[in-house]
């Protein structure tokens, strides 16, 4: 008798949590959901000012990132950042700089991809254009620490992400946490003269495989409840002594 409650109660357990897990995926999926239907209009919305710095406190990723925005400053190319970067075009780096804003503000802009052969800036000056610039692009929340098992090292300048506070830490940029926004931007694909660096390449893809999984947590639950059936029926065909 022991034996056969326990068996139930193992059974029950296990069923409850595969089920669980299938709920919780579904939940998941509604959300993922919503989250790439979101991500669709903003992409598609007509650009905003960039947030200001009495915005910054509030900006999540939920609520801002791949927000479409509009800047308008000048650049500087003096103090331009390589971050590595793997595209559809290869191997190369992304290369931020530094706009300082006609509000008073910075924010690092990541103008586009540039192939490994073209890192030195004498390969891309004649995409520095002079004087104020106006740029289009998607707002990024900073990206700290460093990629996937590779930490950026701001003394060897080899950087693996966009990570916002230590390229200005780094550069030099600002002196209060006001002057420089905790995002970045990048550029869109208006192209620049002499064709480097190549914006316009962010990108926006989720992985949405919620209802594979919950698929198959139900379908473990639903074997588990099958098995445990399987089994108290044959407890109960079984001689007793």
């Amino acid at each position: 008798m022991l034996v056969r409650l326990a068996l139930i109660l193992a059974g029950l357990t296990v069923t409850g949590v595969f089920l669980g897990l299938g709920t919780w995926q579904v939940e998941r999926r509604i959300w993922k959901l919503d989250l790439i239907d979101r991500v669709e209009a903003r992409i598609r919305a007509e650009p905003a000012p960039a947030p200001g710095p009495e915005e910054w406190a509030g900006l999540t990723a939920a609520s801002a990132e791949y927000r479409r925005v509009r800047l308008t400053g000048r650049f500087a190319y003096d103090r331009a950042t390589l971050v590595q970067a793997v595209t559809a075009r290869g191997a190369g780096f992304w290369v931020l700089v530094p706009l300082a804003t006609d509000r008073g503000f910075t924010v690092l802009v990541n103008r586009g991809f540039v192939p490994t052969e073209a890192r030195e800036r004498t390969a891309r000056a004649a995409g520095e254009p002079d004087g104020d610039v106006t740029v289009t692009g998607l707002l990024r929340l900073t990206e700290p620490g460093g990629a996937f098992l590779r930490h950026n090292d701001p003394a060897a300048d080899r950087w693996y992400s966009r990570d916002v506070a230590a390229i200005a830490a780094a550069r030099g940029i600002g002196g209060t946490p006001n002057e420089v926004a905790p995002y970045f931007v990048d550029a869109d694909a208006a192209p620049n003269p002499g064709g480097l660096p190549v914006g316009g390449l962010t990108v926006v893809a989720f992985h949405n495989n919620h209802l594979v999984y919950a698929l198959t947590w139900y379908a473990l639950a639903l074997m588990t409840a099958a098995a445990l059936v399987y089994a108290l029926r044959g407890s109960r065909r079984m001689p007793r002594r």
